[in-house]
């Protein structure tokens, strides 16, 4: 007889159990559940307006009155959910579209940006400045081109970030460390830059339409954060390089992926890209100097008329309209030279594309301009600003601690809400009242709002390319997921909210103006 195995009669060994998830994977997997649970923007928008409608009324019902410290009149709710109250809302319905302040801006600088891209301008001269960066620069270059890319919007995501890669295993580092200097410019660093881009007209828009609750008359520029923005743009700028370069470089280690290919090598520019970028330089050169010629001349044609303003100069209230010259001059000069425009009907394409991707954008408005509308038309912005601003009041907060706190909140919304001005249009009617009759300026809450929402971006995935990142750095490594990307970029995200904040700190305690004409206080109603 064979003798028996020696585990017969054993007890099978219990399954082994999945090792426990860290408490930052199951943080991660609940923000994603949840961000997936939530509808459509414009849905969100639509959900929102009928329950101000309905809010509306129960706040007449119970008498939610305020006293306005300005004026010392009663604040009532007005109900909406009434006969007055639907005609109203089916008859401004139009108006609360068309007069959206962020609405013409954005499509504006859209159209002349997209002459600019669609000639390849943008293309180009982003390769450029990463192309002719020393090998000591190229982390620095690579992140503050990602900053500088977010003016003309998505191009930084579909080309810098997979370009940067290609550039560093070029250059025998590893890519996925170039891809995420530049993932952490673009979209980390998205509230900086040297230029003012098409976000900046829309925040401000939603900005001025939410300081209106309180005063009607007030006026926020598109500029307003220029001066902090730009300091920003050189912040970012170091801490991304010092991040790569400390931490993650040497956790990526050398990469083993083996010399790069043919068709992963990246092209040196044309001739023909050259001659346009030199002919586009030249031109907007020669714009710029009209333009400074115009306002600091005395007399200039740019200066306020009657007064010889600089600060109520065209020049800045009507930025939007000069963003839209500048790309369609700098555009159309290169592609001249450059041979990729022809004719008008190039430009007009170029210009139609651009809007071609706008269209979610419109219906997006839509709805945001209605809920906007009846938010304050039903007053309940204003009673919830003047009761918040007691609550705060009573709190104590010194103005540090408390905006701290505003961009943590801002930094928490971004994970489950990817569009800067989706949240911002349901976070300025609440905190621009309410930081206003605290004393502060729009334009510092904007600005507040601002470093919350870019430092947590590479972390989001409800961030619209967080899938596309993703896609590029599973092009290098193969096994790479969501927690490969979130792992990466944590530490950006860290470093970025730390210094971001300081900086924010250290810009109110001296006091410093946000961009031309942008105090940081206002004078505190009934004090």
């Amino acid at each position: 007889m064979a003798d028996a195995p020696r585990d017969a009669g054993r007890k099978p060994a219990p399954p082994q159990r999945p090792p426990r998830r860290s408490l930052l994977d199951r943080s991660l997997a609940a923000v994603e559940r949840i961000g997936n649970a939530l509808p459509h923007p414009g849905s969100l928008f639509a959900l929102l307006a009928g329950l101000v409608v309905v809010g509306s009324a129960i706040a007449a019902q119970v008498d939610l009155a305020v006293v306005h410290p300005g004026t010392g009149e009663t604040v009532a709710p007005v109900n909406l959910l009434t006969v007055a109250g639907l005609h109203r809302m089916i008859l401004q319905a139009v108006t609360n579209f068309t007069s959206f302040a962020p609405l013409g801006t954005v499509l504006v600088a859209m159209i002349g940006i997209g002459v600019a891209e669609g000639s390849g301008l943008i293309g180009a001269g982003l390769r450029l400045l990463v192309l002719s960066a020393p090998r000591r620069l190229l982390t620095p270059i690579v992140v503050f081109a990602g900053v500088m890319s977010n003016t003309a919007g998505e191009v930084g995501y579909v080309l810098l970030v997979p370009l940067a890669a290609l550039l560093f295993r070029a250059a025998g580092r590893h890519p996925v460390a170039g891809l995420a200097a530049a993932f952490a410019g673009v979209s980390g660093g998205y509230s900086a830059n040297l230029l003012l881009g098409t976000i900046d007209p829309l925040l401000a828009g939603l900005t001025q339409e939410a300081a209106h609750i309180v005063d009607p008359g007030y006026s926020v520029n598109p500029a307003c954060n220029y001066y902090f923005l730009a300091v920003s743009t050189f912040l970012i700028t170091f801490l991304g390089t010092f991040v790569t370069e400390r931490v993650v470089v040497p956790r990526l280690g050398a990469f083993g992926g083996g010399e790069a290919g043919a068709d992963e090598r990246i092209e040196p520019l044309s001739a023909a890209e050259r001659r346009g970028l030199w002919i586009a330089g030249a031109v907007l050169a020669l714009f710029v100097a009209v333009l400074l010629a115009g306002l600091l001349l005395a007399g200039g044609f740019l200066r306020e008329i009657g007064t010889g303003s600089l600060l109520h100069s065209p020049l800045l209230k009507g930025i939007v309209t000069f963003i839209f010259l500048g790309g369609v001059v700098a555009g159309i000069a290169y592609g001249v030279g450059a041979g990729t425009i022809r004719n008008d009907a190039d430009v007009m394409k170029g210009m139609g594309k651009a809007l071609e991707t706008m269209g979610s954008y419109l219906v997006l408005v839509f709805f945001a301009a209605q809920f906007v509308a009846y938010f304050n038309w039903s007053n309940l912005g204003l009673i919830l600003a003047v009761d918040g601003a007691e609550l705060l009041q009573r709190a104590g907060l010194h103005e540090i601690p408390l905006f701290f706190a505003f961009i943590a909140l801002s930094a928490l919304l971004n994970l489950v809400m990817g569009s800067a001005s989706a949240k911002w249009a349901i976070m300025a009617p609440v905190f621009v009242p309410m930081f206003m009759l605290l004393g502060y300026a729009p334009e510092l809450t904007q600005a507040a709002y601002r470093v919350g929402d870019s430092v947590t971006n590479i972390l989001s995935p409800m961030m619209t390319y967080f899938a596309l990142i993703i896609a590029f750095v599973q092009r290098w490594d193969p096994k790479a997921g969501m927690g490969t990307l979130i792992a990466t970029m944590l530490p950006y995200s860290v470093a970025f909210f730390v210094g971001w904040a300081l900086l924010f700190s250290a810009w109110i305690l001296l006091d410093l103006p946000l961009g031309p004409g942008a105090a940081l206080h206002l004078p505190v109603p009934g004090r």
